[in-house]
C-alpha cells in the first residue's frame, strides 16, 4: 500500500505541489527519502523517526521508501518533515490515508514531536485553496495561514495533537487572521530646515512613484528627507499588502501572521553583497530589492556600494521583478520598488565650498561619481542638488507645511492614477510606457517642443526621454491638470542629470 500527502516546494512566490509517496515493503529494515531531496530534507528520516518515537510508536521492521515527486523537481526545506511524517503513519495504517487526501502539508518536526515554523506558509495556504484543499501547518503559524481567506486551517502545536484531531479526541480550534499592525511612526517633514526643491521634488517622487537621487554635502538632510518618505506615501491596498506579506513569507520573517499596511521601507548598508541586495544564495531567497516590493529602497552613500551589486539592479529597476538563475530551476522575486539614493558629491563631501574642499577638487568629485554607473542613474528619474544648511536656516522655526498635508495631495494624486489606469496592471506614472504613456502623457504643442528641443541639447536617451514625460504626468497630476503642459515638461527637465557619468 502507498500512501499519499500533498506538500510544495517554492520556487520564488510560487508554490509548486509536491505529492509525498510512502510505501513499506519486507526486507531489510531501511528508511530511504528519494526525489531530489536537499541536505535538509535528506536529514528528516531523523527527526521524523524521533518525533514518531516521541508519541510512544516505533517504525515497523520493513523497508521504508519515501518518493517526493514530481522527482525532477528540487525539494528545500525542513517544511518537508511532516507531510513525510503523516505519510509514513498513513502506510502504518495509525491514521486514515484518505482523510489526509484533503490537506497540504507544511512543518518542521522536532526530536519530541512539536511542529515548527517553517517558511512560505502564507504561499502554501494560497495554494491549497487555489486546489480546494486544507492546510495543516504549524500552530505559530495559523494566524498566517488564515490571511488566505476560505481555507480550512489545521494549526498543530504537535504530532499528536494532529493525531487526536483527526481521529476524533480532540478537534483544534481554528485559527484567526493576524492582527493589521498599525504604521509606525517616522521622521516629518517639519524636521527639514529648508530645502524647498529638495521636498518638492520628494513629493513628485512619492505622487508618481519615481526614483530619486539626492546629491549634497555632509549634514544637509538627505536621509532625514528620505526617512520622511514613508510618512507620505499612501497605504497598501488589501492586495498590494498581501503581495507584500507574500513576498516576507518566503523569507521567514513574517512573525505572528501580522500584515502591515504600511509600505516596505529597506535600508541596507553600503556592504551589502549581490546575493543580499538582489537575491539568491544556496537557497535562492529574497534580496532587499524583493523585501522592498511596492515600496521604498533607499540606498545611503551610494558611491560606496559595489559597482558591479549596483549595476545589478538596473534589470529589476526596469522590469520590475528579479530573475534568479540556477542550474536546475529559474526563481523570479517580484521587485517593483521606488529607489531613492543619496550621495555626497565628492569624497570629502564639501565640493562647493572652497573653504572646506579638498586640493584634488574638481577631480576627486569626477572619479567619486563615476562609481556609480551612467546606466543607472539613467533609470533615476529625478536627481536633485541638496544644498547645505546654514546656521540661519537652522535657526528658523519649523515650516507650516509638514508630512501630513503633503501625504494628502500625494493621496489625491495617487487616486487620479488609480482612476486612470484601472483594469490593468499599472499602478502609478513610473510604469506607464510604449503606446499608453503617449496616450496619457503626451504634452500639448508648446510642451513638445520645449521637449524636443531639450532631448537634443541634453542629448537625453530613449530612456531618459520617456522618464522626462512620467514625471511631466506626475507633475500634472499633482496640480490637477488634464493634459501636460509645457510648464510641467520644463518642471521634469529640471531635475534630469545634464552630465551623464561614464
Amino acid at each position: 500500500m502507498v500512501s499519499t500527502v500533498s506538500t510544495v516546494a517554492y520556487l520564488g512566490l510560487e508554490a509548486r505541489g509536491v505529492e509525498v509517496q510512502c510505501q513499506l515493503v519486507p526486507g531489510l529494515p531501511n528508511f530511504i527519502v528519494v526525489g531530489l531531496p536537499d541536505k535538509a530534507v535528506a536529514e528528516s528520516r531523523e527527526r521524523v523517526r524521533n518525533a514518531i518515537a516521541a508519541i510512544g510508536l516505533s517504525l515497523p521492521p520493513k523497508r521504508i521508501t519515501v518518493n517526493l515527486s514530481p522527482a525532477d523537481l528540487p525539494k528545500e526545506g525542513s517544511h518537508f518533515d511532516l507531510p513525510i511524517a503523516l505519510a509514513l503513519l498513513g502506510a502504518m495504517g495509525v491514521i486514515d490515508a484518505e482523510t489526509l487526501a484533503g490537506y497540504v502539508v507544511v512543518g518542521e518536526l522536532g526530536l519530541d514531536g512539536r511542529i515548527a515554523p517553517t517558511p512560505g506558509v502564507l504561499l502554501a495556504a494560497l495554494h491549497a485553496g487555489e486546489r480546494e484543499l486544507g492546510l495543516v501547518c504549524p500552530v505559530a503559524q495559523g494566524a498566517e495561514a488564515a490571511w488566505a481567506g476560505q481555507v480550512e486551517v489545521i494549526a498543530a502545536p504537535d504530532l499528536l495533537a494532529i493525531l487526536n484531531h483527526f481521529k476524533g479526541a480532540a478537534a483544534l480550534s481554528p485559527p484567526q487572521p493576524g492582527e493589521v499592525q498599525p504604521p509606525e511612526r517616522t521622521a516629518d517633514l517639519r524636521q527639514v530646515k529648508g530645502q524647498e526643491s529638495a521636498k518638492r521634488a520628494l513629493e513628485i517622487a512619492a505622487a508618481g512613484g519615481h526614483n530619486l537621487l539626492m546629491v549634497g554635502p555632509p549634514g544637509a538632510g538627505k536621509s532625514l528627507m528620505a526617512s520622511c518618505l514613508p510618512g507620505i506615501l499612501p497605504e497598501l491596498t488589501p492586495g498590494e499588502a498581501l503581495e507584500t506579506s507574500m513576498v516576507a513569507s518566503v523569507a521567514g520573517t513574517l512573525e505572528g501572521g501580522r500584515i502591515s499596511r504600511a509600505r516596505p521601507f529597506r535600508n541596507p548598508h553600503h556592504s551589502a553583497s549581490m546575493a543580499a541586495l538582489v537575491g539568491g544564495g544556496h537557497k535562492a531567497r529574497p534580496g532587499e530589492v524583493s523585501m522592498a516590493h511596492l515600496g521604498v529602497l533607499f540606498l545611503d552613500e551610494l558611491p560606496e556600494f559595489q559597482r558591479t551589486v549596483l549595476d545589478s539592479l538596473r534589470q529589476p529597476l526596469e522590469t520590475g521583478e528579479v530573475t534568479v538563475a540556477r542550474a536546475n530551476a529559474h526563481v523570479t522575486f517580484p521587485a517593483r520598488v521606488q529607489l531613492v539614493a543619496a550621495m555626497n558629491p565628492c569624497r570629502c563631501g564639501h565640493l562647493g565650498d572652497p573653504a572646506l574642499a579638498c586640493s584634488r577638487a574638481p577631480r576627486c568629485a569626477a572619479d567619486y561619481q563615476a562609481k556609480v554607473s551612467g546606466p543607472l542613474l539613467d533609470r533615476i528619474d529625478l536627481h536633485v542638488e541638496v544644498q547645505a544648511v546654514t546656521a540661519a536656516d537652522l535657526v528658523l522655526p519649523p515650516p507650516a507645511e509638514g508630512s501630513a498635508e503633503v501625504a494628502a495631495r500625494v493621496a489625491a494624486a495617487r487616486a487620479v492614477q488609480t482612476r486612470r489606469y484601472d483594469g490593468t496592471r499599472l499602478r502609478t506614472n513610473a510604469e506607464v510606457d510604449g503606446e499608453r504613456l503617449e496616450e496619457v502623457a503626451g504634452p500639448d504643442q508648446a510642451g513638445r517642443e520645449l521637449l524636443a528641443q531639450a532631448a537634443a541639447a541634453m542629448k537625453l536617451s530613449a530612456r531618459g526621454y520617456t522618464r522626462v514625460l512620467r514625471v511631466a504626468r506626475t507633475i500634472a497630476d499633482l496640480a490637477g491638470a488634464e493634459r501636460v503642459g509645457r510648464v510641467h515638461v520644463a518642471e521634469a527637465l529640471s531635475y534630469r542629470r545634464r552630465a551623464p557619468v561614464n
